[in-house]
């Protein structure tokens, strides 16, 4: 049995006492490789069985961290080995017109990059900056970026650029060279400087921000139009996964509001904190009595004061539980 399992006097318990404390961190880095919130759950759990039935011939040699992180790298090479690359609406193709009286069929939700909260995949840490650079690398826009890396490069520019990993711990844990890791990171970097990552992470002690969320809130729970396009910018984007529609400009998301979006008047607005973003459950009236009913979980885009993105994930059997959100408001 290893060190670590000798010094501790390693039983199931102590074994997964001592796994339980990277559970947040590898979420994360699973979330990133994977870009769902319940296939980095499940890429977890298999990594904890992993390791637990492994743990007597963990000898000690690497950082228990380490070891962890060589395993979840493994099985999220293996999950997206078969897997279809998941990606948001604006991938499939242009944007449509806010007249349009449908969304179109949903799509699967394999196909989807996906929200995750903040509280499964960010650490807690006291330094603000860490916060922060936290934040910013699950950003939404930044998770689906990802998703158009090779696995493999995937996995090196988040341990490297990420997760501060040097070249020669990459280069261990993947059983490449030093020179093969920086040329991964660099084909990497290229492709993600092709990509359109920008917003502002979420700053909760930012005056500015809370009130550009305090006036979308209001603007959107009294169904003024008006006031709530008056927030986005002229070219923001609207988006309803598991549909594949989706809008740009001002113009067609106030047509597609007063149009066929039009069931959201009434809604309310519970406040969550998703992918480093500020986010809401959005519950719209029960037609068939009292109280509302789930219907989205909206994650908002910002930058320079103005809201880039209003993202809308209709999965809410599944992602209302995943963000302790209630079934229903009275």
């Amino acid at each position: 049995m290893s060190d670590v399992a000798t010094s501790t006097g390693a039983t199931s318990t102590s074994v997964e006492t001592l796994l339980e404390p990277f559970r947040t961190e590898l979420t994360g880095y699973c979330y990133r490789m994977l870009g769902s919130a319940f296939e980095a759950e499940d890429a977890v759990q298999d990594t904890f069985v992993r390791a637990w039935r492994s743990f007597e011939r963990f000898e000690g040699r690497s950082a228990l961290r380490t070891w962890l992180y060589r395993i979840a790298t493994n099985v999220c090479l293996t999950m997206l080995g078969s897997a279809q690359r998941r990606v948001r609406p604006m991938d499939l193709g242009p944007a449509g017109s806010g007249t349009a009286t449908s969304a179109g069929e949903p799509r699967p939700e394999e196909i989807w990059v996906g929200p995750v909260p903040d509280s499964r995949v960010l650490p807690e840490g006291s330094d603000p900056a860490e916060v922060v650079a936290g934040r910013e690398s699950v950003r939404l826009a930044f998770v689906a970026a990802l998703q158009h890396l090779p696995p493999k490069q995937r996995a090196v520019l988040i341990l490297r650029e990420v997760l501060a990993w040097s070249a020669q711990e990459v280069a261990e844990l993947l059983d490449t060279s030093v020179a093969g890791v920086n040329s991964a990171l660099q084909r990497a970097r290229a492709t993600l400087a092709a990509a359109d990552t920008r917003a502002d992470a979420h700053r909760p002690l930012d005056d500015e921000q809370r009130a550009l969320l305090a006036r979308y809130v209001r603007a959107f729970e009294a169904y003024d139009l008006t006031a709530l396009t008056a927030l986005l910018h002229e070219d923001a984007t609207l988006s309803m996964p598991p549909v594949p529609l989706w809008l740009r400009g001002r113009d067609d998301i106030f047509a597609w509001m007063t149009g066929a979006g039009s069931g959201c008047r009434g809604s309310r607005l519970l406040p969550v904190a998703a992918n480093g973003l500020p986010a809401f459950g959005q519950y719209r009236p029960n037609l068939d009595g009292p109280g509302h009913h789930p219907w989205a979980v909206i994650l908002l885009e910002t930058s320079a004061g103005r809201i880039t993105g209003v993202n809308s994930f209709l999965d809410t059997d599944r992602l209302f539980p995943l963000f302790g959100l209630p079934d229903r408001l009275a």
